[in-house]
């Protein structure tokens, strides 16, 4: 198994909605137990013991729901579950130390990460799973990252998307109504900016996370980064859908309604400027909530803030980025039927439902998803999600999001004059290709 690339990786995945949401080895089986003698007796897998892992730090709705979950299972199945819990900052060493034969049977797992483990050898496909019983409701396009080569190797679990953080206090005092088109939420913010000075309208993100950004105008375009044409990737960032969506991204700076000292800040940058009174608009989650209350010392607190959907420029609502939480079979495992049947329990209508709502994440039943729409707190991310998209998935992305920065030199090239949006788009739609045909 490949770990070169495992370990320089951060392993990163969206912390979703209103949440703070292997190459496995066979897990020992208990001493007081006969595997043989008590699945001769009882169900077919009784006396085992299935190691999963989950992400983040677990709390007492997250608890509740696993000790359900796992009681169930075992009702079912007749094995125990062996349940730890990797918080966010040890996932990366967590995962590379399973890749060397110390791991679990069974994984939760950042979506965008899929590609990446997939092409370390770390997970088995579960294709012959994945679309069956209650996964068929799933829509296809949720199975964008976890597809590779035609085999499916994660099955989606809770999903979540951006909207735009906004003032309501602000709009309530100078009596803006919530936008609903581009050109709304353009007038509203340079309403703002003639009342309040020194305010980023919308505030322009241009450092580790902009492509978040930049994608919801590009998709809303019609655009795309790259699609695969046979064993190649082709850069399709020249082409007009991405260029209108990237002029537009470009735009919040050049025409006035972002700072320019704003080029190379992240999310979490900008939430600290908004907990200080200098942005009016952004695109997030609500996981930046908590945060702001705290930047702010307690000054901005949910009746002042609010959530609506990004429109497109083309009208409607913007295509926001899939982000999500899958469930895995790790690599190696000597459990894997039964790590299968985990999963298909895990992933069933009523388990998913359940994981989403009360982890705060959207639900990836479209049933259950469209319900969520007129909810006060979780509508605008449910009218997001319904457009997701995935970045190309392809293990190399991150090189060209995070550590090449591919598109977010090309976007400041251009708002600081050393190139014209055609050859920066030019220029960075040839860096791509190479990194993703690596």
């Amino acid at each position: 198994m490949r770990i070169a690339k495992i370990t320089a990786t951060t392993v990163t995945t969206a912390a979703l909605a209103l949440g703070l949401a292997a190459c496995g080895g066979s897990s020992e089986e208990p001493a007081t137990s006969s595997p043989s003698a008590a699945a001769a007796s009882g169900p077919k897998f009784a006396g085992k013991t299935l190691s999963v892992w989950r992400l983040g730090d677990s709390n007492p709705a997250a608890a509740k729901y696993m000790e359900e979950l796992n009681a169930e299972f075992k009702t079912q199945t007749g094995a125990e579950v062996k349940l730890e819990w990797i918080p966010w900052p040890q996932v990366a060493d967590k995962f590379a130390a399973a890749a060397t034969g110390t791991g679990p049977d069974v994984t939760e797992i950042g979506n965008d990460q899929v590609p990446m483990w997939q092409s370390q050898d770390a997970l088995e496909p579960i294709t012959d799973i994945a679309r069956e019983g209650d996964r068929s409701q799933i829509p296809q396009n949720l199975y964008g990252y976890e597809t590779v080569d035609n085999e499916v190797y994660a099955v989606p679990w809770g999903a979540g998307a951006r909207a735009v953080l906004y003032r309501k206090d602000w709009f309530e005092d100078l009596k803006i109504e919530v936008p609903k088109t581009w050109d709304e939420l353009v007038a509203a913010a340079k309403k703002i900016q003639g009342e309040k000075k020194g305010v980023d309208g919308f505030a322009f993100n241009g450092g580790s996370d902009a492509n978040h950004l930049l994608a919801a105008f590009a998709w809303s375009e019609g655009g795309e980064y790259a699609v695969k044409e046979g064993d190649k990737w082709v850069g399709k960032l020249t082409e007009p859908g991405f260029a209108a969506g990237f002029n537009t991204y470009t735009g919040l700076v050049q025409d006035g309604l972002s700072s320019k000292a704003n080029l190379t800040l992240n999310t979490t940058d900008i939430r600290k400027r908004f907990a200080n009174d200098k942005v009016a608009m952004y695109l997030t989650a609500a996981w930046d909530l908590p945060g702001i209350e705290e930047d702010s010392k307690g000054k901005l607190k949910g009746d002042k803030l609010g959530f609506f959907p990004l429109p497109a420029k083309t009208g409607g609502v913007a295509a926001s980025f899939f982000g999500g939480n899958d469930i895995a079979l790790w690599g190696g495992t000597q459990q894997a039927d039964l790590g299968k049947e985990y999963i298909k329990l895990a992933t069933s209508k009523t388990w998913a439902d359940r994981y989403a709502k009360e982890g705060g994440l959207l639900p990836v039943y479209p049933d259950t998803l469209a319900a969520m729409n007129e909810d006060p707190a979780q509508g605008a991310f449910a009218q997001a999600f319904a457009k997701a998209k995935a970045f190309p998935a392809d293990p190399n992305w991150s090189e060209a999001d995070a550590t090449k920065a591919v598109l977010q030199n090309a976007a400041r090239e251009v708002i600081e004059g050393k190139k014209d949006a055609t050859t920066a788009l030019a220029d960075a739609n040839k860096e791509l290709e190479e990194i993703l045909n690596q």
